[in-house]
């Protein structure tokens, strides 16, 4: 089947699907194969659940008239983002960065929807799978669109701008991050530079943060548009943090109209840096800014990513979605920051980071043992290998230390939970 033939299908079912356990009815069922998982095997079963067509690579697996046989179900999906992404007249951001892109997409999200019908990847959706479901949920009433875009290896972020087509980019940092497929932090550079690139040769804007000097050096003598937030002259919005214990109150600062005081439901000092990218895609697109300071006033995050929580017991600091050495860094540098008279820390591994894995923990470690904290609890076979400061308790999974915190209830305290998310500390919630 051709393109053209299976998008005049989508058209009457927009709706697409990769999992049989989620609401089938009316969808395009799209078996994928993975290291692990073979979708065409649910084909029947997603038919059976509502799903109008199963589109599949599997021949053995073609049980029913509706299954739609393809030579490569997820290169027809990518195909198919992209048939549909050249129906779209709108304007699209792409957001990629070793940390912050997640919380900047929803900032963006939040204060573009003051005035338009914004579809932005829902989640964490960013990679190769991810970037075409968000563009085939856009539809004849998205305003905006806004794409995260994440990678591990070269050549990923230009790929999936190939399938996206932003008319707008924006990097909020590189750091020491995914190294084991990039190799070094000029390699992280070089991949993220990619969303540059492509910006470039579509004749869009760059939003850049005018203080960072890795930005500014992958952005030096390109012919592009720019609109610069942060600190500068040319910058269109500067902030100030006026306090980070435990959430984060800042002030704006607009050349033309003056300062605006905002208080958010976030933690952490360095979100301000997302926040100002985020306020500079919205005076581009022409909100103004009490609209704009009225969308950040009392906003946080709900996906454990610098979110304040308030148990029975304790006041946790829950950001165990991502970790790496540079995030790392500044989740502690802010827990130091913090005037609480019990402080705990809870961290996890950083993975992915190739042949700095030790060397990058050991550095945390040091780290810690310059902080006042009333107990350190380490997670994972990296932190567990290592040598361990005096009071420190170590435990190679997240499922240990939620046993023994059930027979060694934690109260009263400031808690930070800081991991890479496949160390899952975000199940110590319920013990804490």
């Amino acid at each position: 089947m051709k393109i053209s033939e299976l998008y005049q299908l989508f058209l009457d079912f927009p709706r697409i699907t990769t999992d049989s356990r989620q609401d089938l009815k009316d969808s395009i069922f799209f078996g994928l194969q993975g290291d692990r998982f073979n979708g065409n095997s649910f084909a029947a079963e997603a038919l059976e659940k509502g799903a109008r067509y199963a589109v599949i690579d599997d021949p053995g697996m073609a049980v029913k008239k509706d299954c739609i046989r393809v030579e490569n179900s997820l290169k027809t999906l990518q195909e198919l983002a992209m048939y549909h992404r050249d129906s779209l007249r709108i304007p699209t951001l792409a957001i990629t960065g070793s940390n912050g892109k997640t919380t900047t997409k929803e900032l963006a999200d939040e204060i573009l929807s003051s005035r338009f019908n914004v579809t932005s990847t829902p989640g964490n959706l960013n990679n190769h799978i991810g970037v075409p479901l968000t563009l085939l949920r856009m539809n004849e009433n998205t305003e905006i669109g806004i794409v995260e875009m994440g990678a591990n290896h070269p050549g990923e972020i230009g790929f999936l701008c190939q399938i996206a087509k932003p008319d707008y980019g924006l990097i909020t940092n590189v750091g020491e991050a995914h190294l084991e497929g990039f190799g070094s932090i000029e390699g992280v550079k070089k991949a993220k530079s990619e969303l540059y690139e492509f910006i470039v040769g579509n004749g869009g804007l760059i939003f850049c943060n005018a203080g960072d000097p890795d930005l500014r050096e992958m952005i030096a003598g390109l012919d592009v548009g720019m609109s610069w937030y942060g600190s500068g002259e040319e910058s269109v919005i500067s902030g100030e943090v006026l306090s980070s214990d435990p959430v984060l109150s800042f002030r704006l600062s607009f050349p033309e109209t003056g300062d605006i005081d905002v208080t958010t439901g976030l933690v952490g000092a360095y979100n301000l840096e997302n926040i100002l990218s985020a306020v500079a895609v919205g005076l581009h697109f022409r909100i103004p800014p009490d609209e704009i300071g009225s969308s950040l006033q009392g906003w946080s995050t709900q996906n454990m990513r610098s979110q304040k929580i308030e148990t029975d017991n304790n006041v946790l600091i829950m950001d165990a979605y991502n970790a790496n050495p540079t995030s790392m860094t500044a989740a502690l540098d802010n827990f130091k920051l913090q005037d609480h008279p019990q402080k705990v820390l809870i961290l996890g591994d950083m993975l992915e980071l190739g042949n700095i894995e030790k060397t990058a923990h050991q550095k945390v470690l040091n780290q810690i043992k310059e902080m006042d904290v009333s107990t350190t609890f380490l997670v994972g076979p990296v932190f567990s290998g290592l040598s361990l400061p005096g009071e420190t308790r170590a435990f190679l999974s997240a499922k240990d230390l939620e046993k023994w915190l059930e027979n060694n209830p934690l109260k009263n305290n400031l808690i930070l939970l800081k991991a890479s998310r496949g160390i899952g500390l975000e199940r110590l919630k319920s013990v804490l």
